[in-house]
């Protein structure tokens, strides 16, 4: 392993005869994040004097012109998200070495897992004095069961060998949960004195204000990408036991088909749609008027996640949580105080869960105030963002 170091070592902020200011460049695969989930991120850099350079594959003139609104340059790049092919990789990171060396920046910021790898690389290789890499989550490649499992295998150990060549030359690695922490230490996939737990990335509590919960009939809600591994079919089987006895309960999927290997299929979605199962509303722009009119919110996934935004964003909305003792999203409910853990990939469970809330329906109001009061502690986008800056040591 490489010899560990402080960050006073190698300060990429201040350098003597820097001559202009910071120029920081942030990696990602999905342009949409960037202004959804990098939206306080970006305003605070960029009120720090950082100059913000935000490369994504899948610009829309929206959201280039949301990204200049806050001060940052929208910067194409080539990156395939979702697809693994050795040769049009090394093209795309050879592409990106050239443009990173172009733009002269002083520090880089990857998020998400081929951004992380090739990213850092291309950074390291570009001659940027200082890399960051932010782990949002294990993802699809470490989540147990699912379709395909040799493929996944397969997969899983190429990935963890390309972590290891390009995280080596990351200065530090940020994590949002303790479990990813011990996995990619465990794996030798990270230095442990390169790892830095910074917990959840935040929301901003303004926007995600309190709105009390429906409670007659209850109303449970999946916001989520819809892949198997998000939980959706155990919400669907859930919410079919529970229609035996409550016709009247009401179950909201929201998301949309993803190019994920994992994701369902339109098909199977709009079959539990017309049997009047659950409501589907395709994927949306803003989340917060079906969180509005829910009751709890229900993600009974077994993807390695970070620490879910959809989970952090209903916590601040006030809504009794259901989720999943996994990593990531273990991080997010006291049990019995602002929601309930089940066990993944377990129905039954989830549905005696949903019962509870519909059998007692105060809990349903009394531990959304809960989530809102825990959102208040362990989600504020502003010291979110603020770990963010120790950890990769701005002042």
């Amino acid at each position: 392993m490489s010899p560990s170091f402080e960050l006073n070592d190698f300060s990429c902020w201040q350098r003597p005869g820097m001559g202009h200011s910071p120029r920081l460049g942030l990696i990602t695969s999905q342009a949409y994040s960037l202004v959804n989930f990098r939206r306080e991120l970006i305003a605070a850099l960029v009120a720090r004097g950082i100059s913000v350079f935000a490369l994504a594959p899948d610009f829309t003139e929206s959201s280039r012109n949301d990204l200049r609104l806050l001060g940052a340059v929208p910067v194409d790049y080539t990156l395939a998200r979702a697809t693994v092919s050795p040769v049009h990789d090394l093209l795309a990171l050879g592409r990106l070495v050239r443009l990173l060396r172009q733009l002269k920046l002083d520090a880089t910021l990857a998020y998400f897992i081929k951004p992380v790898i090739y990213g850092t690389l291309g950074a390291w290789l570009a001659g940027i004095p200082c890399r960051f890499a932010l782990i949002e989550g294990a993802g699809f490649v470490f989540s147990e069961g699912g379709s395909r499992p040799f493929r996944r295998n397969a997969l899983r150990e190429l990935v963890i060998r390309m972590y290891r060549m390009s995280l080596k030359h990351a200065h530090r690695t940020l994590f949002l949960n303790p479990d990813d922490v011990e996995l990619f230490v465990s794996h030798r996939m990270v230095d442990p004195n390169r790892a830095r737990l910074i917990g959840g990335i935040g929301v901003d509590l303004k926007h995600w204000g309190f709105a009390p919960p429906v409670l007659d009939p209850p109303v449970f809600v999946l916001i989520a990408r819809l892949l198997r591994e998000k939980g959706v079919m155990d919400f669907v089987a859930a919410a079919t036991t529970v229609k035996v006895t409550r016709p009247d309960v009401s179950f909201l999927l929201v998301g949309g088909i993803d190019e994920n290997p994992g994701s369902l299929t339109e098909s199977e979605v709009l079959e539990w749609h017309g049997r009047g199962i659950i409501q589907w509303t395709g994927s949306v722009q803003d989340v917060r008027p079906w969180l509005t009119q829910a009751s709890v919110f229900v993600l009974p996934s077994y993807y390695r996640e970070g620490i879910p935004r959809s989970i952090q964003e209903a916590m601040a909305m006030g809504r009794a949580i259901i989720t999943t003792d996994t990593p990531g999203c273990r991080e997010t409910v006291v049990p019995g105080l602002n929601g309930f853990l089940v066990p993944p990939k377990d129905p039954v469970a989830l549905a005696n869960a949903m019962m509870h809330f519909i059998n007692n329906p105060p809990l349903i109001s009394e531990m959304g105030v809960e989530s809102r009061r825990l959102a208040e502690t362990r989600f504020d986008v502003k010291a979110a963002n603020q770990r963010i800056f120790s950890a990769i040591g701005i002042g």
